[in-house]
């Protein structure tokens, strides 16, 4: 075992962590007492992946600056862990024009080109470019892959279904991942879809596909080790699908008169980063001192991009048609 690779993958989920809980503060800014969509610094809908570290984590540390990665309208957790540059994607957040893109695109709709990153609002639209991508990487003779991050209920979208046949039937190297945190918006898994476990739905195409419980990053890392080997070996797409939890809801204001009781409280007592630092000490990795010095690290890199974004001046208005379809 690394243990500097460990440390580092339990800064990235303390980073992600950090960022997701700073946003929910600055997000409710502007909103009260009469709540805004449009009001306070952050405009729009907001969905955070606090709890969701491990999938983005477990998978990205697989992953090379030029591997291509999509990701769903939750996207901040799986940017970071691709290296999305954080000052840019928060400026993109509060529609700044020092943003990814100039402030136009918002929270879901991240773009970043140097890390090959790019995410939509629009659910299962990441799936067929990624098979894109993976089939451009194939036929330059790249070993390049590229990874499609996904809700559970975008597997009841077609895009899912007609990607993972043509990624099977081209030997495409991709992976999708799946991220199950239990509900589509207020759905539960149960009440929309027709088997226990989409990674089942991976045999209808030949392809491997393996369930990962626990929200536990070891276990995503080592599904996910497989997997992307797989891929960059030229042995066709692999599915993964990850049990993992939001800690949040669905967006920002969601009342989550749909959970159970006690239900996020569970999900808090089992938090994936608190098992993964326990887990790092018992193995010699990490101690305290070190833990408490790398959050306090992320805090500052996160308040460091908060600045940024408030601190960076607002689209010139002149410029609201361009790099868009216009007349």
């Amino acid at each position: 075992m690394d243990p500097q690779r460990y440390v580092s993958m339990y800064r990235t989920m303390c980073l992600i962590r950090r960022y997701e809980d700073r946003l929910a503060e600055v997000y409710t800014e502007g909103k009260s007492p009469l709540f805004s969509i449009a009001g306070g610094p952050v405009p729009g809908e907001m969905h955070l992946a606090a709890g969701q570290e491990p999938v983005a984590v477990g998978v990205g540390v697989h992953l090379r600056p030029d591997d291509a990665v999509t990701a769903p309208h939750r996207p901040h957790h799986i940017a970071i862990a691709k290296g999305v540059d954080l000052k840019r994607m928060t400026a993109e957040i509060f529609g700044k024009a020092a943003g990814l893109s100039g402030g136009k695109g918002g929270h879901m709709h991240l773009f970043d080109a140097a890390a090959h990153f790019s995410c939509s609002g629009i659910v299962g639209a990441g799936f067929p470019p990624a098979v894109g991508a993976a089939l451009a990487f194939r036929r330059s003779g790249s070993n390049r892959v590229a990874v499609a991050f996904a809700g559970e209920g975008a597997a009841n979208q077609g895009t899912f279904h007609e990607s993972l046949n043509l990624a099977a039937l081209w030997k495409a190297p991709v992976v999708f991942v799946i991220e199950d945190n239990r509900y589509a918006i207020s759905v539960p898994k149960a009440a929309s879809t027709a088997v226990a476990q989409n990674s089942d739905r991976a045999a209808a195409y030949g392809i491997p596909g393996t369930y990962v419980a626990g929200n536990d990053v070891l276990a995503v890392d080592e599904a996910a080790r497989e997997a992307v080997a797989r891929a960059r070996a030229g042995e066709g797409p692999s599915l993964l699908e990850i049990e993992t939890t939001r800690l949040y809801g669905h967006f920002q204001g969601d009342a989550e008169a749909y959970l159970k009781a006690g239900e996020k409280e569970e999900w808090r007592r089992r938090d994936p980063i608190v098992r993964f630092e326990r887990w790092l000490v018992e193995h010699g990795m990490l101690d305290e001192a070190g833990a408490a010095r790398i959050r306090d690290e992320v805090a500052a890199e996160v308040e460091e991009a908060i600045r940024f974004a408030r601190s960076a001046p607002d689209p010139d208005p002149a410029s609201a048609f361009v790099g868009v379809f216009a007349d």
